[in-house]
């Protein structure tokens, strides 16, 4: 973006306003924070891709529409789409382009062609004229775009695109090249858990080069009323801390939700989000309390560190496990070990619809989520990683689900990790029950597990200190069938795993040990026999 060009869109474009004005387009807080951000990413020498989850009315459209109008109309050969999510909305946007031509000073205004589609041509003669194209289309034609090269393009309300919109924007994707000078803005209200907000998520995390803007309402001056001194509620003095808020902008939301949203907080914050994750309302019956995960995510801090283990291993057994920090590694810690406290880790392997082998360390005195685990590797690089950090926690009771793979329990008690999690299982033969290592979710410990963590997120969602479990949980819902799971598309490892963590607290110490050496509890006592047991059968699962 030229660094003119919001001199150029303040000095020479017009709006309409909503009170149906045609006025100078002056920028707003919201549509400066979007300006600063593609502004931040020029000044980096990348090309400008953002992506945009807003509240109603914040003007992001417009602005888009002002960044690309400029960029069109001041080079030779510029060529910029717009796609809408339906007609009137095409409408409304090539409208505003027009007007946008149509108040320029008449020494800045290119000669302007006509077209019958919804197209501004700017004199296409090859050698005497500008040369440079705006075209509007409406999704819903898997093929639109597709044969065009654009240096600018805007993709609006992209969650209420109909048809198979990730495959159309893929397409329209393709037909902007990567270089320095081009733009792409995809921004939309959300619309449930879909396309949007997987790319929306993508860029969070960093899994593409869009840069993620989102606005909460408050950050729009204009939503204010009088405040005419009403009581104001627990959760109303809760936003106020929380975000800083005063009580003209508590008196807008009063009356936007009640003549707005239908007296629906749900819709409010769909509508008018506080924070990406309100925007984002689960469209299935998510088994949490959605409030309080939401409102413990904007308390969150950072994890202490990030990295993983370096150990030595010789085939048989690690030693010097030494921690090593990375910003991309896949083990958070948020509190660090102490000493002679117990810790429980769960731990839950890739199956069915999973990518990810997580763990999740609790401390066990209190129930406090201590650290995660959370990565896509081969599963003895998961059984070493969780050696070390079983060890990192004053030799932490591991308790590692063993449904689809049994094999980190295995390799952990091959190379001596016997702190596990014991287990009866029925023997076939004799039909006698014997003692083995691991954790079965089934259908007796499953919504055992699950309710317990229902419970800890209600009452003490002040324990879990990690945001992806968080986000995972607010996708952790009752399907069509009456199961609690992942909504398709999405993950639920890091809750499961969570889950086993707190299921299993029973057979940890609850206390912290003194210093001296105390005798063993009758627990490790039982399972030590069990490990010698289990050694003579050379079975361990």
């Amino acid at each position: 973006m030229s660094i003119n060009t919001k001199l150029y869109i303040e000095e020479y474009l017009k709006i309409q306003d909503k009170n149906a004005k045609v006025v100078r387009f002056k920028l707003n807080g919201p549509q400066l924070k979007l300006y600063r951000a593609l502004e931040e990413q020029h000044r980096q020498g990348k090309p400008q891709r953002a992506i945009i989850l807003k509240a109603r009315q914040m003007g992001f459209s417009t602005l888009a529409e002002g960044i690309i109008f400029k960029r069109t109309v001041t080079k030779h050969n510029a060529k910029s789409g717009i796609v809408a999510h339906e007609a009137t909305a095409t409408d409304n946007l090539f409208n505003m382009s027009k007007r946008f031509y149509n108040n320029l000073p008449q020494e800045l205004r290119p000669e302007r062609k006509k077209s019958n589609a919804k197209e501004l041509v700017f004199d296409n003669d090859t050698y005497t004229g500008l040369g440079s194209t705006i075209k509007c289309m409406t999704a819903g034609n898997d093929n639109i775009g597709r044969s065009d090269t654009f240096q600018s393009l805007h993709i609006s309300e992209y969650a209420f695109w109909g048809g198979k919109k990730k495959e159309t924007l893929t397409g329209l994707l393709q037909s902007v090249p990567y270089s320095l000078d081009t733009l792409v803005i995809v921004e939309s209200t959300a619309n449930g858990y879909e396309e949007f907000k997987e790319m929306w998520d993508d860029a969070v995390a960093g899994k593409n080069d869009f840069v993620a803007v989102f606005c909460a309402w408050w950050e729009l001056d204009e939503y204010r009323l009088p405040y005419d001194g009403f009581e104001l509620t627990a959760e109303e003095e809760e936003l106020k801390k929380l975000y800083k808020l005063d009580n003209e902008q508590i008196a807008w939301r009063r009356w936007c939700i009640k003549n707005n949203c239908n007296n629906s907080i749900e819709q409010f914050h769909q509508e008018y989000p506080s924070c990406p994750e309100e925007a984002f309302i689960s469209s299935g019956s998510c088994i949490f309390d959605k409030d309080k995960i939401i409102s413990r995510i904007q308390e969150l801090k950072e994890p202490i560190k990030r990295g993983s283990f370096l150990f030595d291993f010789d085939g048989d057994k690690i030693t010097n496990c030494k921690w090593q920090d990375d910003n991309t590694g896949p083990i958070r810690i948020y509190k660090e070990t102490e000493e002679g406290k117990p810790y429980v880790i769960g731990g839950d392997t890739a199956g069915e619809g999973s990518d990810n082998l997580t763990g999740q360390v609790i401390d066990n005195t209190t129930g406090e989520q201590v650290a995660t685990y959370c990565d896509n590797v081969d599963e003895d690089i998961y059984a070493y990683q969780m050696y070390c950090l079983g060890k990192y926690y004053n030799n932490a009771l591991l308790s590692i689900e063993t449904n689809f793979s049994t094999y980190p329990v295995k390799e952990l008690m091959r190379i001596g990790y016997t702190k596990q999690y014991v287990r009866q299982v029925e023997d076939t033969k004799t039909h006698k029950y014997r003692d083995t290592f691991g954790f079965q979710t089934n259908k007796l410990t499953r919504p055992i597990a699950i309710s317990e963590l229902v419970t800890i997120m209600r009452e003490s969602i002040n324990l879990i200190n990690d945001y992806n479990t968080l986000q995972e949980a607010l996708t952790f819902i009752k399907n069509d069938r009456g199961k609690s799971e992942a909504m398709l598309g999405y993950h639920d490892d890091l809750i499961m795993a969570l889950a086993i963590a707190y299921y299993s607290r029973t057979q940890q110490a609850m206390q912290k040990k003194e210093k001296k050496v105390v005798e063993e509890s009758v627990t490790q006592k039982h399972i030590n026999k069990l490990i010698k047991k289990a050694k003579r059968r050379e079975q361990y699962i």
